[in-house]
């Protein structure tokens, strides 16, 4: 499995990033030619090495003319649209700047269409969120981990006057997020740097254990007190990788079990891994369940308040476990029924493991009006006996 990791000490900007994903092997010539695609006003790129306490990295600097007007969200799609990019940039680059929408609306209690982006509705903010998009598109990275992001203190300067550093928009996209404060006076994480990091990454981990390939540097524009740049590594595990995720369990004694079941959909569709019931029994002889659900620290807040809402419990223990797991990846099949999902399982490179898509086999024996157990069938004959 190959992997990036963001290392966010000094913060992370859009172009900081791309100046770390260049680094790190993108060819700057392949993103040039891709960003000219864009139709926006003219704009000049910038690449080129330089140092920050005595650290090398790349800068990316995109130059525009002065005075270029403000854009909705509208705009903005029209832009990336113009492109004509793959699924994955266009998609990518749609869902960066829809997270940055939906933060300066909430901030400024707009509607998210009538939102003007000031700052990343200008030329080098689109430059930055599609050349993030077009060099993870280059890279293709299984996952896409990052460390708690640094948001830097004190005050910046904008449109609207000082505002306080995080600015209300970072903070906003940043909500769930592990991050931390206060390192140095100013501004390290701008808004856009913020949903590229959100919108890409898998998972946040503080301590995270990996074996170093590549590494990348994107320099900031500052030189601060400390080194203004954005670290990023590139590695590869095996096909046994080590994961993180946090357990939260709670015993519940006072509840209808009739609502069990919405209450673990509610979960999962919160981004649960795994939810389950356990029978035991409490003080006072008193049968019960323990509700026990696994999940990501990055969704851990809203599974959090899932339980608190959704459930009669006053309290949630909260248990950070390891495990391993193994690689996967999917497949598409064209049944006479229909087409189902594979999933498939690997060890050391070799596939080890494959399973329909129980949700498929469902949809598929319903709409064919036939047992699902007939779905299966024409699955392994296709297939060849399924583990």
């Amino acid at each position: 499995m190959n992997f990036l990791y963001y290392d966010c000490f000094s913060g992370i900007s859009g172009d900081m990033n791309i100046g770390a994903l260049i680094d790190l092997g993108v060819d700057r010539d392949y993103l040039l030619n891709q960003l000219s695609r864009l139709d926006v006003e003219d704009f000049n790129i910038d690449v080129r090495e330089e140092e920050r306490k005595g650290i090398r990295g790349i800068r990316f600097e995109v130059k525009t003319a002065p005075g270029m007007g403000h854009r909705n969200l509208e705009d903005v799609t029209g832009i990336i649209k113009s492109g004509k990019y793959s699924e994955f940039v266009e998609a990518t680059s749609l869902n960066i700047f829809h997270r940055v929408a939906s933060a300066e609306a909430r901030v400024h209690g707009k509607d998210i269409n009538d939102v003007h982006f000031h700052e990343v509705g200008a030329v080098d903010s689109i430059i930055d969120i599609v050349g993030a998009a077009l060099c993870l598109d280059y890279l293709k990275m299984d996952k896409i981990y990052s460390s708690p992001i640094e948001l830097g203190g004190g005050f910046v300067e904008c449109e609207h006057g000082k505002i306080p550093v995080p600015a209300p928009a970072t903070v906003e996209i940043l909500k769930g997020i592990p991050v931390k404060g206060g390192i140095v006076p100013y501004e390290t994480t701008t808004p856009t740097g913020a949903a590229i990091i959100a919108e890409c990454a898998d998972d946040f981990y503080d301590n995270f254990e990996y074996s170093i390939g590549r590494i990348g540097y994107g320099v900031g524009k500052r030189d601060t007190d400390i080194p203004n740049v954005l670290r990023v590594y590139a590695g590869e595990m095996g096909s046994i990788t080590p994961d993180f995720a946090i357990l939260l369990e709670c015993n519940i004694d006072d509840m209808n079990p009739e609502l069990y079941d919405n209450v673990m959909e509610i979960l999962f569709e919160s981004g649960a891994s795994d939810v389950y019931f356990t029978p035991i029994i409490m003080k006072k002889s008193r049968p019960a369940v323990k509700l026990s659900v696994l999940v990501m620290h990055s969704r851990e807040s809203k599974v959090v308040d899932v339980l608190l809402k959704e459930t009669t419990t006053l309290g949630i223990r909260r248990i950070p476990i390891g495990k391993y797991m193994l690689y996967r990846d999917e497949t598409i099949i064209k049944t006479r029924f229909g087409t189902v999902r594979l999933k498939h399982a690997y060890l050391n490179g070799k596939r080890i493991k494959s399973k329909p898509e129980y949700e498929d086999c469902k949809l598929l024996a319903r709409a064919n009006n036939v047992p699902i157990v007939a779905i299966y069938k024409e699955i392994d004959k296709l297939t060849g006996d399924m583990d």
